[in-house]
């Protein structure tokens, strides 16, 4: 879950939604990745594993708000990465190595555990065994499409974990919004209305992402939805 606090609530995004949202980002960039669809695919979906922790609100005792991805007990958190790479798999190959080289960065970056350590082992693993059945243009490809789908990963993160038109939170990644040599800014023109600073972009697109938000008291207040445009 990507949790957002305000002063007497908390804004909850499923990450897979947001993972949705990034696959807009990644259809509209102007210098597409190759091959498309799979590398589409892996944005859009590099969250599907979130879908069963996801399905409900859990309340973290110790801190007194809803358990994030960042805090989520990571015995499961891990548990839920397989399945998800492995259902993902099913679909496609080339979408399951990217999205296992993500959860892998993740892991060496922000990791501690030894159970961690054993994910990262497990996920290379799989990753070797996914290139053996690729052609050229798919290897010589995967690290762009995985810096893709990290920027994009970031530019749905910004525009969740901020208040429309805000840009308090800073990009999840070091160096910030950096891909292909270029640093790109997000640039507020309203709370409605996002552009990107160099436009990267084929063309303007909407993006709709479904939120709850929840008292401090624990009590639901609405369902809504984050209503965007990203122009050029």
């Amino acid at each position: 879950m990507i949790v957002r606090e305000r002063p007497g609530s908390f804004v909850l995004i499923q990450q897979h939604d947001h993972a949705l949202a990034a696959g807009e980002f990644a259809r509209r960039w102007a210098k597409r990745p190759r091959p498309y669809e799979p590398a589409i695919l892996a944005v859009a979906s590099h969250d599907v594993a979130w879908k069963g922790p996801d399905s409900s609100i859990r309340w973290n005792e110790d801190t007194d708000r809803p358990y994030s991805f960042v805090d989520y007990p990571a015995d499961e958190k891990l548990r839920a990465y397989t399945r998800g790479l492995d259902a993902l798999e099913s679909e496609s190959a080339y979408a399951a190595c990217l999205c296992s080289m993500h959860y892998g960065r993740l892991m060496r970056e922000f990791g501690r555990s030894d159970a961690d350590a054993r994910f990262v082992a497990s996920e290379s693993r799989r990753q070797e065994k996914l290139k053996l059945g690729m052609d050229r243009e798919e290897l010589e490809n995967l690290e762009r499409n995985l810096s893709l789908l990290r920027l994009c990963d970031g530019l749905s993160l910004f525009v969740c974990l901020n208040e429309p038109g805000s840009s308090g939170y800073p990009p999840p990644y070091p160096g910030g919004f950096l891909f292909d040599d270029k640093t790109f800014q997000p640039v507020w023109e309203d709370p409605h209305t996002l552009y990107l600073e160099p436009n990267p972009l084929s063309e303007p697109f909407e993006i709709s992402i479904p939120y709850q938000e929840i008292g401090k008291d624990r009590r639901p207040i609405e369902s809504g939805r984050i209503e965007l445009r990203i122009t050029l």
